[in-house]
């Protein structure tokens, strides 16, 4: 205390302290510390899961009545699940960088079916869920800070098709004394850059065969194999960076598909007085000795026929449930199940060998697809959801640009026909049906078939067609048109 004229004043003595460089802060009071956050955000965690085929997962995905989220119980020992990382009560917040907090438990259900062999999962501990749900937090924020920031850096899928005169507009640059380091520059405006590839990408992998330890020898034989088409998994410096800081895998699984050389098909089927019209048949292929259920014997004019479905279609899903490597007695009974209508998703076996070279499940993208009303041909190049006006650019190839022409009887326009599969039509976005606009600039909508055919016969190396969605009153009639060649809701369930 200290006494002054005017009363008592509380004072405090400050006892004196001294700074010796060498021994650093010698008072207590000063020395810094952060403050605990009284709400740290919730860390969650990426599983890799693989399994065999034949093989499930081995954990129970539950949805819980009442509540949002969905959990995972049951997790056999030794089990893909478990090797992966995945313990009893954790909550799925993504699959495949996908939120999926919100989705609809059967949606869920058939998009980890969907990816086939293997799947991500970025899962929380069940009470980290619980206690950011308490606090409010934005879940999809807390999944979204896994990855870094709010934006998406992801490695890219890239179909490119080879030009006769540029070639696939790519030159490979190898780093000296690193084995596996290739790098590509790209031609403007050639083939690689408008199938998505941009100038200083890494090379991942090349039709689904990785680089990293591949001599450049090797790796150039692998391009040369590839005469007309071939596949590449690319990422940028700054994606890279952002996913080796983050520990997120540079894979295909989780990489943004740009283009691919097929793409499956859903065909809606009502069934008519003598049922679908098609046959069921398991068939084991020569060479691979895989067993498939391809569809047969379809006959002319019948529900199956008209829906598009075509002999030797491969059947991968019944009503959006992947059912490839389910038993054939499963399959049949799920069709009868339907009742009067059902909807089968197939892809040719041509395309199904396309993924498994990739080691892709044909489906992994095909969720995308429907999200963008399908804004592409399918693996036969057959309309699907068609969209507004649009650019393709095609480039010529040995069999020519891959699509063929065709009008209605006794009414203006000129159409797309029938997509060669894989072709360069296909590659350009050209869909069955769509009305062409301009062929390399000039307006072609007044004129005839023949006229037109011969301005894209004109095309030495590339062509650009302006295409556009055919309006209602275009209908080319259900038997096709004349074409001219010019060249369950459920809580649980198992995986």
């Amino acid at each position: 205390m200290k006494y002054s004229n005017t009363g008592i004043e509380d004072v405090m003595e400050y006892p004196r302290f001294t700074f010796n460089p060498k021994e650093g802060i010698d008072n207590p009071a000063l020395v810094i510390s952060d403050d605990p956050d009284p709400n740290p955000c919730p860390v969650p965690r990426l599983c890799q899961l693989k399994r065999a085929e034949g093989q499930g997962f081995g954990f129970v995905l539950r949805g819980v009545q009442g509540k949002r989220g969905h959990v995972i119980r049951e997790v056999e020992p030794h089990s893909p699940a478990e090797v992966g990382g995945l313990r009893d009560g954790q909550r799925v917040l993504e699959v495949n960088q996908e939120y999926v907090d919100n989705m609809e438990f059967p949606e869920l259900l058939r998009k980890i079916q969907r990816c086939g062999l293997r799947v991500f999962l970025l899962v929380l501990r069940e009470e980290e869920y619980e206690q950011a749900v308490s606090w409010c937090l934005d879940l999809q924020e807390v999944a979204r800070s896994n990855r870094g920031d709010n934006h998406d850096h992801k490695a890219r899928l890239c179909h490119v098709t080879r030009n006769p005169v540029q070639g696939l507009g790519i030159t490979i640059r190898h780093v000296q004394g690193q084995k596996g380091m290739y790098y590509l520059s790209t031609l403007t405006a050639g083939p690689a850059e408008r199938a998505g590839v941009r100038n200083g990408d890494k090379l991942i992998w090349v039709n689904g065969v990785t680089v990293a330890n591949l001599t450049f020898s090797a790796l150039n034989k692998i391009f040369k194999r590839s005469s007309i088409h071939v596949t590449l998994l690319v990422i940028d410096r700054e994606s890279e960076s952002v996913c080796i800081k983050r520990r997120i895998p540079v894979v295909a699984d989780l990489a943004e598909c740009l283009s691919l050389a097929h793409r499956p098909k859903t065909m809606d089927l009502v069934q008519g007085p003598d049922g679908y019209g098609f046959l069921l048949r398991q068939e084991k292929l020569r060479v691979s000795g895989r067993i498939v259920h391809l569809l047969r014997e379809v006959e002319a004019g019948s529900p199956a026929a008209q829906a598009g479905v075509e002999d030797g279609d491969l059947v991968l899903a019944i009503n959006g449930e992947a059912v490839e490597t389910a038993a054939h007695e499963l399959i049949v009974h799920k069709i009868r199940e339907s009742g009067q209508s059902v909807s089968l998703t197939t892809i040719t076996l041509k395309g199904r060998d396309y993924y498994r070279q990739l080691d892709l499940s044909p489906l992994l993208f095909y969720d995308e697809d429907i999200k963008e009303a399908q804004n592409g041909p399918d693996d036969r190049g057959n309309l699907l959801y068609p969209t507004g006006p649009r650019l393709c650019v095609l480039d010529r190839e040995a069999v020519g640009f891959g699509f063929n022409l065709c009008c209605a009887p006794d009414k203006p326009g000129t159409f797309i026909g029938q997509v060669a599969s894989g072709g360069s039509g296909q590659r350009a976005g050209l869909l069955r049906g769509d009305a062409i606009v301009e062929v390399d600039g000039q307006n072609v909508e007044d004129r005839s078939l023949e006229e037109v055919g011969a301005l894209v016969k004109a095309g030495l190396t590339t062509l650009k067609l302006l295409v556009r969605e055919r309006t209602e009153g275009e209908h080319l009639g259900r038997n096709g048109p004349q074409e001219t060649q010019v060249s369950v809701k459920a809580t649980d369930a198992f995986l």
